[in-house]
């Protein structure tokens, strides 16, 4: 495996010998592998290592491990402690994202103080597949299903070359000391339930699934590149960028074979999700004044052009509820519940939402009202400007002003803790329900 891991390394020109590269070891049999590799190759490396604190001793052993080896070892070493379930409900994101958010500035951090030039993951090639089936499960293009690249920007992953047998193999006949995460195991998380229940069957489909695989994604970065070649194109000919604003000229956008395609390209990099992105395509040939929101960016519809613009943090910001949280801590104390019971009886409380499942698209966004937001109440058949609503529930300035709405791309979905959309209603024929509540709220009337 050394001998392919260094064959691997000048096949894909992923550095060259002189290099320093920060490795990033948990202490899981992955990146333990991927250290011993480099002892033995010879090549200039340092070790980073992060404590998430989310495993309680387990995450101080994983630590205690690494500390070891590297003292026997006598390589530059960087340890760091973090406070990940605090930092997710600072920055309202998952405690997976916050994790991951944490984990690679403070590898870029080590990376430029300490002048190393690059750093290194230990993902493989099981990973790649992982990645490729929660794509498609989630709905992708074609950079989803080319899954993890083998070098992006400072990063690379020169294990990509290797299978988790392969990985497996080489730590027993090593006799390499590494931790489980038990997390690994728990059929909860959708990356374990692809890892465990669905590659397996494709593995005994086929024995060489794994190499078929690896080499039918060659393909498709091959054929990504043909894509992106003609994208870039589309994308001058469309697209016009100020220092203040992006504009999209709608004309040409239509004008493009495949506008759907075009604009799902560009929008994607403001951070608009395909759901929303979809919703803008639908609303492209209406009245001018519709506002669609990402993470980051405000669009607005104006007669024949898109105009974005960042927005500005302490005005517009924008929360996201992604598939599979369970709790968000801003801009309120909310807990998630994805409920599959037939006999479910819904909650006569204006704190707590129950929505039919199958009507919402992922990521949900919070963001404040605007004015010109309208919504169809629970219970009637019409629509109703929001400013209108308050007026009729009598709701003060003051209160106007710190509520929060829930929203499905450009759709509201419920007010949060005064009242819900009647298109998102739970009804006879739902089958599933997501529940949201606010925790210890006095934003109710």
């Amino acid at each position: 495996m050394l001998a392919a891991f260094i064959r691997y390394i000048e096949e894909k020109k992923l550095f060259i010998p002189h290099q320093k590269i920060l490795l990033a070891v948990s202490g899981g049999i992955d990146s333990m592998v991927l250290l011993h590799l480099f002892e033995k190759s010879g090549f200039s490396y340092g070790v980073a290592h992060c404590n998430f604190q989310l495993r309680g001793e387990d995450s101080e052993k994983d630590e205690e491990l690494v500390r070891k080896h590297v003292l026997v070892h006598g390589v530059p070493s960087f340890f760091i402690k973090f406070d990940t379930r605090e930092f997710s409900r600072i920055h309202g994101i998952s405690i997976e994202m916050a994790a991951r958010r944490l984990r690679y500035e403070y590898f870029e951090r080590v990376r430029r103080e300490n002048k190393f030039d690059l750093i290194a993951t230990a993902h493989h090639q099981d990973d790649l597949a992982e990645t490729f089936f929660l794509n498609l499960s989630r709905k992708t293009g074609i950079k989803g299903l080319t899954g993890i690249k083998e070098r992006s920007h400072n990063i690379i992953r020169p294990l990509l070359f290797a299978g988790r047998n392969d990985i497996e193999a080489y730590a027993r006949d090593n006799y390499i000391e590494y931790r489980e995460d038990y997390t690994n195991n728990e059929l909860v998380y959708q990356r374990n339930f692809i890892r465990h229940k669905i590659i397996p069957l494709f593995n005994e489909l086929n024995p060489a699934f794994g190499n078929n695989f690896a080499e039918t994604v060659n393909n498709l970065r091959a054929a990504e590149k043909v894509y992106n070649y003609t994208i870039d194109n589309e994308r001058n000919r469309v697209l016009e960028e100020n220092s203040d604003r992006v504009s999209l000229n709608i004309s040409a956008l239509l004008a493009s074979p495949f506008p759907g395609i075009v604009l799902y390209e560009i929008l994607s990099d403001y951070n608009f999700n395909p759901a929303l992105t979809e919703q803008v395509f639908k609303g492209l040939r209406s009245e001018p004044g519709k506002k669609y929101y990402s993470r980051t960016h405000l669009l607005v519809k104006d007669r024949e052009e898109l105009f974005l613009t960042p927005l500005q943090e302490e005005e517009d910001q924008i929360f996201y509820i992604e598939e599979g949280d369970m709790e968000l801590f801003v801009p309120y104390d909310l807990s998630i519940e994805k409920i599959s019971d037939t006999n479910f009886k819904i909650i006569r409380d204006p704190s707590v939402a129950c929505l039919d499942y199958s009507k919402l698209d992922f990521p949900l966004l919070i963001r404040k009202w605007q004015p010109g937001d309208y919504f169809q109440p629970l219970g009637m058949k019409g629509f109703k400007k929001l400013s209108d609503y308050f007026i009729d529930e009598k709701i003060p300035l003051h209160k106007k002003e710190e509520i929060w709405i829930l929203c499905c791309g450009p759709k509201i979905v419920w007010i949060m803790g005064y009242r819900i959309d009647e298109r998102f209603k739970v009804t006879p024929g739902t089958k599933q329900v997501l529940k949201i509540e606010i925790r210890n709220s006095d934003t109710s009337h």
